[in-house]
């Protein structure tokens, strides 16, 4: 089915103003939790989460799910301390706050009844939230509203928001395929599996580590531009570079024929020459980077 629903469902959501209307108030009706429409929404999700769970175990990453309807209950007792603070307006049908130097408001609550994202305690020491950065303004905002609250004797999360760029294609532009569609990932690792293995002629394992590793090194502010041919390059900072250099490292220690696990054990590290000594200066300063990678919310340095 791919995503043939959801385009044909945009499509008639934007021609169609009885399907668009119709459609709003079905969201409306969701997040009050009417029963018919939270069963259609949560086969919906289902599906979704087979797929998505594909690509997921492929990369090795494992999520704690916790969806927008988690926070349903909250909203109603957030928004009504909002407005017995006087915070709250009603502005062209919708519900907003007005905030210093922003020219347009926060809204709390959509025309057609909806809500926008909203922040809950989770009594975490440190709150990330991870967008595009087109949502800057929104969290900008959120935070300045944040900052206006009585703290009733509590101790907020520290809080941040991390915005990442666009992939962009070798063009300049957003990178889509040729009929204007967005990129879907399995089929970047699937073209990227395809070309290294032909280019190696199957001499060469793959792993999606490459193209992992091409997205990690990417500044997060900034744009960058997506190119398989760079990311397979065998030189330069790239991880077939660095896979490559593991493997040599790797046969250099099976040619000396010397036990690793036992010289752990019972030798000692001696480092004589000008170069080693580099080397293990250089050694010693990886965890001081890893913690200002992540204090800096900058995972890219971590590939400089």
């Amino acid at each position: 089915m791919d995503n043939a629903l959801y385009k044909e469902s945009q499509q008639r959501f934007d021609e169609d103003p009885a399907f668009k209307a119709r459609a709003q108030q079905a969201v409306v009706w969701l997040q009050d939790g009417e029963p018919k429409y939270r069963q259609v929404w949560m086969q919906i999700c289902d599906i979704s989460r087979k797929e998505f769970d594909k690509v997921y175990n492929r990369l090795g990453v494992e999520l704690e799910e916790k969806g927008e309807s988690f926070y349903n209950p909250y909203i109603p007792r957030v928004i009504e301390a909002l407005t017995n603070q006087g915070l709250v307006e009603e502005n062209e049908g919708a519900r907003v706050i007005w905030i210093e130097g922003f020219s347009t408001p926060l809204i709390v609550v959509k025309k057609d009844g909806g809500y926008r994202y909203r922040l809950n305690e989770e009594q975490a020491d440190w709150i990330i939230y991870v967008t595009d950065v087109g949502q800057q303004e929104h969290f900008d905002k959120a935070a300045k509203r944040a900052s206006w609250l009585s703290a009733d004797n509590r101790a907020y999360p520290k809080a941040s928001h991390v915005g990442f760029g666009l992939v962009l294609g070798e063009d300049g532009k957003r990178f889509r395929t040729r009929s204007s569609e967005v990129v879907r990932l399995v089929d970047l690792l699937d073209e990227a599996k395809s070309r290294i293995l032909k280019k190696s002629k199957g001499g060469i394992l793959w792993t999606d580590e490459e193209l992992e590793y091409a997205d990690l090194k990417s500044n997060r502010l900034t744009n960058y531009t997506f190119s398989l041919q760079q990311m397979l390059n065998t030189e330069g900072n790239t991880a077939v570079s660095l896979l490559y250099a593991h493997a040599r490292i790797c046969a250099m220690i099976e040619k000396s024929e010397k036990n690793i696990q036992e010289l752990k054990k019972t030798g000692s590290i001696v480092l004589d020459h000008a170069n080693e000594h580099a080397l293990g200066l250089h050694l010693l300063r990886f965890s001081e980077a890893v913690e200002e990678s992540c204090s800096n919310l900058m995972p890219h340095t971590l590939c400089d």
